[in-house]
C-alpha cells in the first residue's frame, strides 16, 4: 500500500509527465494506496495492534501524516471517542458529519436530508479534502477544550506538528508538481483533487457501512450521562460486519468487514478478526445480543444507502422516547 501511494507519486515529481490521462492515472493510483495506508497501516498502528513493539507502530501511526492527516488528532477522535460512544450523537465525531449530512436519529432534520442517499457521495468524496485542509485545526481546538493536550506546551507542540506534516505534504503532493510538470495547474490540481477523491470514498464507504446501518442502535445516555448496559454489548449493538468470507477484500481493507471485531478487541491486529469472528458470533447468540452483519459489501452499501434514506426522513427522536 505504502508503494502504490509512494511510487506514483514520485513518477509525478519526476517532471516527466506531460500526458494528462497519466497525470492522473498516477494521482489516482496514489489515491487508491492513500486509502490502503489509512485502512491497513495507520489504522492497526494507531490502535497498537499492528505490531507488539510500540515503536513500530509508533513510526507506522506517522504514515497517517504522510497522506496529509494527522495521527494525534486521529487518535483522539477514532480511539477514544469513536470507540468509546460509538454512534452516540454528539460525542461520536465519527458521526457528527456538517449539516448537510444527517446520521443519528436524535441529530436535527433538514429539509434537504430527504436527498441525502443521492448527495452524500460527493461529501464522501471530499471528506479527506477536509482532513488535510480544516478539520484537523478545528478539531485540534475543540480537544483542547475538552481537556486534551493538557500537558504543559502540548497543545502548542502538537499545532507545530500539524502545520510542519502538512506543508511537507503539500509540498510533495501538490507544490512540487504545479512548479515542474509542463501542464496547465488547473489541471494538477484537478488531478490532485480526484486522488483525494477515490481515497474519500473509499474509506468512508468503508467506515460508515459498519455503524450507519439499519437495524443497530443509536443510544442517548440518561439524564444523568449513564448508557443503560455494559460497554461490549453496545459495541455489538451499534456495530456491523459486512463480507466475511471475502477474504481478498478483508486483506485489502486490513479486515474492517470485521468491524465488530476490532470494536470489540481494538488491540488485536486484524488479520485475527476472521478465527476470532466465530467465537464472537456465538457468543453473542448464546447471550441474545444482536450480531449484526451484511453477506456481501454491496449489501452493505445498498443497507447503508436505505439507512440514510429514513434517517433524512424521520422526525428526531427524543432521549424520553428513546427510553419510553
Amino acid at each position: 500500500m505504502l508503494s502504490l501511494f509512494v511510487f506514483p507519486m514520485i513518477i509525478i515529481n519526476s517532471g516527466l509527465i506531460t500526458s494528462i490521462g497519466i497525470l492522473f492515472i498516477c494521482y489516482i493510483i496514489s489515491g487508491l494506496g492513500m486509502a490502503g495506508i489509512g485502512m491497513g497501516i495507520m489504522h492497526d498502528a494507531i490502535h497498537g495492534s499492528y505490531s507488539s513493539n510500540k515503536y513500530v507502530n509508533k513510526y507506522l501511526g506517522y504514515t497517517m501524516n504522510l497522506i496529509g492527516a494527522n495521527a494525534s488528532v486521529w487518535r483522539i477522535q477514532h480511539n477514544v471517542l469513536h470507540h468509546t460512544y460509538t454512534n452516540i450523537d454528539q460525542t461520536d465525531d465519527d458521526i457528527n458529519p456538517p449539516s448537510v449530512l444527517r446520521f443519528s436519529p436524535h441529530a436535527k432534520k433538514y429539509r434537504l436530508h430527504r436527498f441525502q442517499h443521492l448527495y452524500v457521495w460527493f461529501f464522501y468524496g471530499l471528506s479527506t479534502v477536509s482532513w488535510i485542509t480544516s478539520k484537523d485545526f478545528v478539531r485540534i481546538n475543540r480537544y483542547r477544550k475538552q481537556g486534551f493536550f493538557s500537558k504543559k506546551n502540548e497543545f502548542k507542540t502538537e499545532l507545530a506538528k500539524l502545520i510542519g506534516w502538512k506543508l511537507f505534504y503539500y509540498s510533495y503532493a501538490l507544490i512540487l508538481p504545479l512548479l515542474i510538470l509542463p501542464l496547465a495547474p488547473w489541471i494538477i490540481i484537478l488531478a490532485f483533487l480526484s486522488m483525494h477523491f477515490v481515497t474519500g470514498i473509499l474509506i468512508s464507504i468503508v467506515f460508515q457501512v459498519a455503524h450507519i446501518m439499519p437495524g443497530v442502535e443509536f443510544p442517548l445516555p440518561d439524564g444523568n450521562g449513564i448508557l443503560e448496559g455494559d460497554w461490549y454489548a453496545h459495541q455489538l449493538a451499534t456495530t456491523s460486519n459486512f463480507s466475511p468470507k471475502n477474504g481478498f477484500l478483508s486483506w485489502l481493507i486490513g479486515g474492517l468487514n470485521y468491524q465488530i471485531e476490532h470494536h470489540l478487541l481494538p488491540n488485536i491486529c486484524h488479520i485475527h478478526y476472521k478465527k476470532i469472528s466465530g467465537i464472537v458470533e456465538h457468543t453473542a447468540k448464546e447471550y441474545g445480543i444482536p450480531y449484526h452483519t451484511k453477506r456481501t459489501l454491496a449489501g452493505a452499501v445498498w443497507g447503508h444507502i436505505k439507512m440514510l434514506r429514513e434517517l433524512g426522513r424521520m422526525t428526531p427522536v427524543a432521549a424520553t422516547a428513546l427510553r419510553n
